[in-house]
């Protein structure tokens, strides 16, 4: 069958894609900004990619007439806007408006559960959307999930964080807070043996695992699965307010998806029994198994997506990526160094491990200050890391940068700033006639970016030139 797939770049969409084009289905892959896609699929016959954006209904005319299934997976967890709700409305109205032009025959629709009197906003505006996507024209399948639990997923991560970093957690009382954790294989499995499945035309079900654990027990099992003994008291002075700061400086997360999940974590997600699982054939494993199974892709290299790759992460370009390609060349401050390349093929294999926990080859200890101050002042800092120790593409998060364009054939990577500037930055690694040349520009905004040029000129000096030498010292 021909399969749409939205949130192609996000983090289920890019786990669905696979699975989908291995079981010989032709998959669509509607994205706002081709440049985030993922660059086998130019290569893969059986995939094409599309630009679509769902909040402009001018764009949609690229999604395909002949499409059989939809997959709907557009979710914005941490939008800066506080209209996100009317925003994912006006997606999966202009959505179902296009969907209605197709020959489409199902919808498929990843939802969150909401069985609770009390939801929080983003779970009151996913129901919103199930309800939006329903349609004569086409039959629709929801399945309604809670945390998902997964290599490179978000609240995988967090959880991550909190139990290597702290022996003792005084933690926020919604840490007992009761929920049904899913791993991603299960959901993947739902998702992918659901396509063409007439049986669950027009019906909703609630999918989770076997056990019904506390957010603290989580974090408990957590630190079992690694070998640690930790600790956790809980107490109940913590504002929600508060409680976001906790995760924003203890964890990688920004602080709008630490607010959002905060918001959602003072709500029980308990699901539904149904009989789901005996209609698909699939029996979600255990929440200690899903994290064991998630430190096996971990050591592996092998992490498919990862929430911070998603651009609900990004301090700024939110899919533009396409805009900030063209370096400016007026108006700006640059440091450019070139060196002579000794052995390009270990050179470019060292850029593209640059970052993360390689870190920047020198000054280390000035690039995490840089990202202690970005954290201090409400930006992302150096804690999003990289999702893979020797690959990066185009939408790849690298600690406080985005990953603009990388092309190991051109010898090419460009990098833009995230943290907090005022103005714009980008950082560019070029091996051209033998030599590597390396540029940092800086776009200011008015006064106060001169200055802050001006002020950080010093160690420029020093740590750029420090870095370009490690890189061509092979």
């Amino acid at each position: 069958m021909k399969i749409l797939v939205t949130g192609a770049t996000g983090y289920i969409g890019k786990r669905l894609i696979p699975l989908l084009s291995n079981s010989d289905h032709h998959v669509v892959c509607a994205v706002r900004d081709k440049l985030r896609a993922d660059k086998s699929y130019a290569e893969d016959r059986t995939i094409d990619v599309v630009e679509a954006d769902f909040l402009k209904p001018e764009t949609l005319h690229n999604i395909p007439k002949d499409i059989d299934i939809a997959f709907y997976l557009i979710h914005s967890m941490s939008n800066s806007s506080k209209d996100f709700e009317s925003l994912e409305e006006r997606c999966a109205i202009n959505f179902k408006a296009q969907l209605e032009k197709t020959n489409v025959k199902q919808v498929i629709y990843l939802s969150g559960i909401t069985n609770e009197k009390n939801l929080s906003k983003h779970l009151k505006s996913r129901k919103n959307v199930e309800d939006i996507l329903k349609s004569d024209k086409y039959a629709t399948t929801i399945f309604k999930a809670g945390i998902i639990v997964g290599s490179g997923s978000s609240s995988f991560e967090i959880i991550r964080d909190l139990v290597e970093k702290l022996p003792f957690m005084i933690a926020p009382k919604w840490l007992n807070t009761k929920t049904q954790p899913l791993a991603v294989r299960d959901i993947l499995s739902f998702l992918h043996h659901s396509v063409g499945n007439e049986e669950l035309y027009n019906k909703t079900y609630d999918v989770f695992g076997p056990e019904i654990l506390t957010y603290k027990q989580m974090l408990l099992q957590f630190a079992e699965v690694r070998g640690l003994k930790r600790y956790i008291l809980t107490v109940p002075v913590m504002t929600p307010k508060l409680s976001s700061y906790w995760l924003y400086f203890v964890t990688s997360t920004s602080y709008k998806l630490a607010s959002s999940l905060v918001d959602s974590m003072g709500v029980q997600i308990i699901g539904k029994p149904s009989k789901i699982n005996k209609i698909l054939d699939v029996k979600p494993i255990s929440y200690k198994e899903a994290v064991a199974l998630a430190f096996e892709k971990i050591e592996q290299n092998s992490i498919v997506s990862s929430w911070k790759d998603s651009m609900v992460s990004s301090g700024r370009l939110r899919n533009q990526l396409h805009k900030y390609i063209n370096v400016p060349k007026y108006g700006c401050f640059k440091d450019y160094k070139e060196r002579p390349v000794k052995n390009s093929e270990k050179t470019i294999d060292k850029i593209w491990s640059i970052g993360g926990k390689k870190g920047w080859y020198y000054g280390t200890i000035l690039w995490k200050i840089r990202g202690y101050i970005d954290k201090l002042f409400g930006g992302i800092g150096l804690r999003r890391g990289r999702t893979s120790p020797t690959d990066l593409d185009v939408g790849d998060a690298l600690d406080f940068w985005r990953v603009i364009f990388a092309d190991k054939q051109q010898q090419k990577l460009l990098l833009y700033a995230e943290m907090r500037l005022p103005g714009e930055a980008w950082l560019e690694f070029k091996i051209e006639d033998g030599l590597l040349k390396q540029t940092a520009t800086f776009r200011p905004r008015g006064l106060w970016g001169r200055l802050y040029w001006y002020s950080v000129l010093p160690f420029h000096g020093f740590i750029f030139r420090g870095m370009i030498d490690k890189l061509v010292d092979v």
